[in-house]
């Protein structure tokens, strides 16, 4: 019961802080609603595992306490982010539906019904799609509807891979269908493809990936390091959850494989440095599902990665916004001599490129590491090989151009930004690193 009530407070802090929207105080408080979240989230820990109305292993744990890190750290940096660019009440509606957002993501996460799993998904969709709009330029807005339509074409399909999971099992409770399992059905078998397809389109798994880009590059800095740092990942947990009751390995392995092809190959001619980011996330997502369908220590490895990727990515596109912000476009050739005039965001940016396409010892380079051993274990060569070779093209296409953006030289003088701005990009990074270093010293 008491276990309970943390999943209740983890789901109710975001919700309870949209009080403060009565009185235009909702940027202070969100604030703080963050802090308790993510305090709520090392507290649940304690008292794993956690069965009943709420479904919480020590793997749910994990992303929940990727969704309340990123919550904190993305509420303190707009702080400082949107001062003097929005209105009062404009800064109102976006913490209002920052709280929702990511008390949607909480809650599809942790509870324990297939269904209601679904309508959390759907819930995020909502919120983040006005996200997106917040600076609500033309090109925003067209990105924020087509970001609905796809989404919600996919989510069609992932609710009927839901009716077709009831109809099998007659219940949507996760535990229960988990225990007792589908694997000889063939019905199980097409409702897991299914999700593949339907919740894929979510995590921008290749070829349902096409409004990740627009909508990743498109977003506020602060949006942007939710979106690819923990909704993704979010979806990917509803995802997986879902394949743990019927495996379809090789399928999964396939759209694995197509995902970190394809991102790879869009990476390697990008001008843009926030899409860059966005076809990176796409990457990640990509190794991360192939850990997830080969099992052993290739879920292992999977876990790290996500965990590792979701501070380096945000990193990244908080850097990102601090750039913005300066030169005030998004084209990698007109941004260069960073380190010479912003050494801050210049060292956060280049870490966090290094967290997100492996570098070591960054965690995720001993996630990736995990994930090709597995692949070398179950004597997939060739599919190890292929991803292997992909993902150096990536690795490349990215440390290339941010080395341009940092150490070219520079056309003008740019000012350092202050405060949180400052701290939370380079921080974020510096997680990214000590996640690596901390699991290399524990299994040495």
């Amino acid at each position: 019961m008491y276990d309970g009530l943390l999943v209740y407070l983890l789901i109710g802090l975001p919700i309870v802080a949209e009080i403060g929207y009565l009185f235009k105080v909702l940027q202070k408080v969100t604030v703080i609603a963050s802090l308790l979240t993510f305090v709520t989230a090392l507290l649940l820990y304690l008292g794993l595992p956690v069965v009943g109305t709420f479904y919480v292993t020590t793997t749910t744990w994990v992303f929940v306490l990727m969704v309340s890190s990123i919550y904190l750290l993305s509420s303190v940096y707009s702080y400082s982010y949107f001062n003097h660019r929005l209105s009062n009440d404009a800064i109102n509606n976006y913490y209002a539906l920052i709280n929702l957002f990511v008390a949607s993501m909480l809650f599809s996460l942790t509870i324990n019904n297939y269904g209601l799993m679904w309508g959390g998904i759907e819930a995020t969709t909502v919120t983040s799609a006005l996200l997106i709009m917040t600076d609500k330029t033309p090109i925003s807005l067209e990105v924020t509807w087509r970001y609905i339509i796809i989404v919600s074409v996919g989510l069609v399909f992932a609710f009927i891979s839901i009716i077709l999971l009831y109809y099998y099992f007659h219940t949507l409770m996760v535990s229960q269908i988990l225990a007792t399992g589908g694997r000889s059905s063939e019905l199980v078998s097409v409702a897991v493809a299914i999700a593949l397809v339907g919740i894929g389109t979510k995590i921008g798994i290749f070829p349902m990936h096409t409004w990740l880009p627009d909508a990743h590059s498109e977003a506020p800095a602060p949006v942007s390091a939710l979106f690819s740092g923990v909704l993704l990942p979010t979806a990917l947990y509803v995802l997986y959850m879902i394949y743990q009751i019927s495996q379809p390995t090789m399928l999964f392995i396939l759209f694995a494989t197509a995902t970190i092809i394809a991102a790879s190959v869009f990476l390697s001619y990008q001008k843009n440095y926030k899409r860059m980011f966005a076809y990176s996330s796409m990457e990640n997502m990509g190794i991360a599902l192939l850990g997830i369908a080969i099992g052993g220590y290739g879920l292992i490895g999977a876990m790290i990665v996500l965990f590792a990727h979701s501070f380096g990515k945000a990193g990244a596109f908080y850097s990102s916004g601090n750039i913005l912000h300066a030169f005030e476009t998004k084209e990698i050739s007109e941004v260069t001599g960073l380190f010479s005039n912003m050494k801050a965001t210049s060292s956060a940016i280049l870490l966090s490129s290094f967290a997100v396409t492996g570098m070591p010892p960054f965690g995720t380079f001993l996630g990736e590491f995990l994930i090709f051993a597995q692949l070398f274990t179950m004597h997939l060569y060739l599919e190890l090989g292929i991803v292997l070779l992909f993902i150096m093209l990536a690795f490349i296409s990215i440390n290339y151009n941010i080395s341009r953006m940092v150490f070219g030289e520079g056309k003008k003088t740019i000012h350092e930004t202050t405060g949180a701005m400052r701290i939370i990009p380079i921080l974020s990074a510096l997680i990214s690193l000590l996640v690596g270093v901390a699991l290399i010293l524990v299994m040495t």
